[in-house]
């Protein structure tokens, strides 16, 4: 329960998918009075109030929440200022604190690292429209504040990013990895991030503001497939990392690897220094967690996983 804190009417858009789920887990157990708005495709927390309705529909948005009175609102499945904008304007004046979700995605790369919140962004990232919205939120003067993780893991992931390595380690296969394996990436566990969230509520500081969300270190691409392999009880020394040269593949809308081939790595110091946070999971803990509570609980480590484009990187 909140403790000299305010308690919240808070309207979460989305809340039964990953994130969303741990936010609204995260938010209920700090006592905020929590509803959800979302298509009803997937099954909602027992308890929850719920609101049916299409966010891609304007006309929608308004008839069902125009009447509705929350002193918050996280946006987590915005992508382009189209999708929030409806949203803000509606909210506009009548919230307390409006929470996007964006993505450290926007950075240009630099040879300066990590990432600062104030870095220039790449105007070619497909992640624009994250920071576009960002933009607009601050020149229509809400009181918002900007969430900028990195790679999000952790059970109930739906992006193959710890999964893509236990495919192949949990098989005993080889792990093609491209360049050297020495570029920096960094992940955050999906806990963290909703932790982190629901402290910025009833922060004066945090109106306004942009936080890089993640873990306080970085990996190597080696260095994950050995965490990994450490994580499933496996001797990181007997991996095969097959090292490759991308550029020499043509894979098409194939991926052939779950990070970008750079480094990719933020500072989260501002968050650590005002929000009153700090990530609770090391890297491996958040993947020992993910493989005992979602990889093999699925029986994911008995599917059929198609391979073709590593037997490609590895006929060469």
């Amino acid at each position: 329960m909140l403790v000299g804190a305010q308690i919240m009417r808070v309207l979460v858009i989305g809340g039964t998918r990953f994130v969303g789920v741990y936010l609204t887990q995260e938010l209920l157990k700090l006592g905020h009075e929590v509803t959800l708005f979302n298509r009803g495709k997937k099954p909602s927390p027992e308890g929850v109030r719920v609101i049916l309705g299409d966010r891609t529909d304007p006309d929608v948005l308004k008839s069902k929440l125009a009447a509705e009175q929350f002193d918050a609102v996280f946006d987590n499945n915005g992508r382009e200022l189209s999708d929030t904008q409806p949203l803000a304007e509606l909210f506009a004046g009548r919230v307390q604190h409006f929470v996007y979700m964006s993505s450290a995605g926007v950075y240009k790369a630099s040879d300066l690292m990590p990432h600062l919140e104030g870095d220039p962004v790449d105007p070619k990232s497909r992640h624009k429209g994250k920071h576009d919205t960002e933009a607009y939120l601050k020149a229509e003067g809400l009181p918002f504040t900007s969430i900028r993780p990195t790679y999000i893991y952790g059970p109930q992931n739906y992006n193959d990013l710890e999964a893509w390595f236990f495919d192949r380690i949990l098989r005993d296969r080889p792990v093609p990895i491209p360049g050297n394996g020495q570029y920096l990436t960094q992940l955050g566990h999906v806990q963290d991030l909703a932790v982190a969230m629901a402290r910025v509520l009833g922060r004066q500081e945090a109106l306004g503001q942009i936080y890089n969300i993640s873990d306080v270190r970085a990996v190597t691409f080696n260095g994950m497939a050995r965490l990994c392999a450490e994580a499933a009880g496996k001797s990181p020394e007997s991996l095969k990392l097959v090292h490759y040269d991308a550029s020499q593949f043509n894979f098409g809308k194939r991926k052939a690897f779950p990070f970008r081939e750079q480094h990719f790595f933020t500072s989260v110091d501002k968050a650590l220094a005002q929000l009153d946070w700090c990530p609770a999971f090391t890297l491996l803990d958040g993947l020992k967690d993910f493989l005992e509570n979602d990889y093999l609980k699925s029986d994911r480590h008995k599917a059929e996983i198609d391979f073709s484009t590593d037997d490609e990187i590895l006929a060469r």
